[in-house]
């Protein structure tokens, strides 16, 4: 796989953080976990539950090995979600997410997590049931 990274940009690969300080690119040569910086979440933005989930889910990736804090944080979100919303996307979406976790697949969970931040934008907003 090839990453290509701007001047200063920061890539986190298992757990790992670099930072370029030019334009590169990298090709990973095996199977590794990795975030661009683009796709990292800041605390600041964690404003509602699923963004809360991505977060915690994002740790899962950063942390590593030792990633059983935010494992368990993601598990307790994921429950009180379900426990919460009757949004058949959103407890789809949950379904999914709980399996790719489950599957050792952190990224397929971000990318499901952030497909749902609209239809909880549109619960959030009233537009959708909860």
């Amino acid at each position: 796989m090839h990453i290509g990274l701007r001047a200063r940009e920061r890539l986190y690969i298992n757990g790992a953080v670099i930072r370029v300080d030019r334009k590169v690119s990298i090709e990973l040569l095996n199977d590794v976990s990795f975030l661009l910086e683009a796709h990292v979440m800041q605390p600041e933005e964690t404003t509602t539950p699923l963004r809360q989930l991505y977060f915690a889910v994002q740790m899962i990736m950063i942390d590593g090995a030792d990633n059983r804090s935010a494992r368990s944080i993601a598990a307790g979100l994921i429950a009180s979600l379900d426990r919460t919303l009757i949004n058949p996307d959103i407890r789809t979406g949950l379904r999914a997410v709980e399996a790719q976790l489950a599957a050792e697949r952190p990224f397929d969970a971000l990318k499901t997590i952030r497909s749902l931040f609209p239809v909880e934008a549109g619960v959030l907003g009233g537009l959708i049931a909860a």
